[in-house]
């Protein structure tokens, strides 16, 4: 869906969650297949069995990769995704697990250089069916200003 916003429309606190996903042990094993990441953590039933979680734990990747996926059902063709800041890995996800995001502005500021632009700062956290935070990070976008600030 096509949501067009410019830097000015976005509100602090405005919020959304995503429905919900859950993560299977094909999610976990294409994920290692396509990272290399084949740590027995994620790939190794028998061993995890002997460990603090008992059974395999979905990487920390494929979370946040699956949880920022949620959050893409708007595309505003005036803004451009600018990074990640404050990524955490907070509680593991094992497989049968849903998980959700839910995505919150929590700041706007202006662009160092461009004047034509301004950040703005999603705080999305990934939770499981629980209700329990799995993750948390910042996502910032590059936002075209509807009338370019003046330096």
């Amino acid at each position: 869906m096509i949501h067009e916003q410019f830097f000015e429309d976005y509100e602090r606190g405005a919020r959304r969650t995503s429905t919900g996903r859950t993560i299977t042990e094909a999610d976990i094993v294409m994920h290692a297949g396509q990272t290399g990441d084949f740590f027995p953590h994620h790939m190794d039933a028998a061993w995890c069995a002997t460990q603090d979680f008992g059974q395999r734990i979905a990487h920390g990747t494929l979370i946040f990769s699956v949880g920022i996926g949620l959050t893409a059902t708007q595309i505003n063709p005036r803004a451009m995704s600018y990074g990640y800041d404050r990524l955490r890995f907070i509680k593991p996800v094992f497989i049968g697990d849903t998980i959700y995001s839910t995505v919150e502005i929590t700041d706007q500021r202006d662009h160092p250089r461009r004047t034509s632009h301004g950040v703005v700062v999603e705080t999305v956290t990934v939770s499981n069916q629980h209700g329990d935070a799995v993750l948390v990070c910042e996502h910032l976008h590059l936002v075209e200003r509807r009338t370019p600030r003046s330096e």
